[in-house]
């Protein structure tokens, strides 16, 4: 499974040419297999609401669509929370290090651009490429 980070929904949803073709080819072949975690939908709700970012349409539509493609939905859990505590602080942002403890604790694969993010041992993807 695919835990995609916040940034590559907006681009898949908004600017799909800023992912690399290959990449971009795999993860809408098949959207039963990429995960969308609530993290993400929480940081897309809070920047549109403090203005910053801009989108076409409300989160609550983007998700919804997602959810119809047949892209799974990830709830943060108590795991997931306790799971923050153990990865070294490489990076600071909350919503990414709470993407990196759910894919640690549920075994996903996570699909970034964020340079910061491949610090960490976890399965990743380099959307840069």
């Amino acid at each position: 499974m695919l835990l995609l980070d916040t940034h590559c929904w907006l681009w898949l949803k908004a600017e799909p040419d800023r992912l690399p073709s290959p990449l971009r080819r795999r993860i809408t072949r098949d959207p039963a297999k990429l995960v969308l975690s609530a993290a993400s939908v929480l940081e897309i709700s809070i920047k549109q609401a403090t203005g910053r970012l801009k989108l076409q349409v409300d989160p609550a539509t983007l998700v919804e669509e997602l959810v119809e493609d047949g892209v799974k939905p990830l709830d943060v859990t108590m795991a997931h929370a306790l799971r923050l505590a153990s990865p070294p602080r490489h990076h600071r942002d909350p919503f990414d290090r709470l993407l990196i403890a759910q894919a640690l604790t549920e075994g996903f694969t996570l699909v970034t651009a964020d340079a910061q993010i491949l610090a960490y041992d976890v399965p990743v993807i380099d959307a840069r490429k």
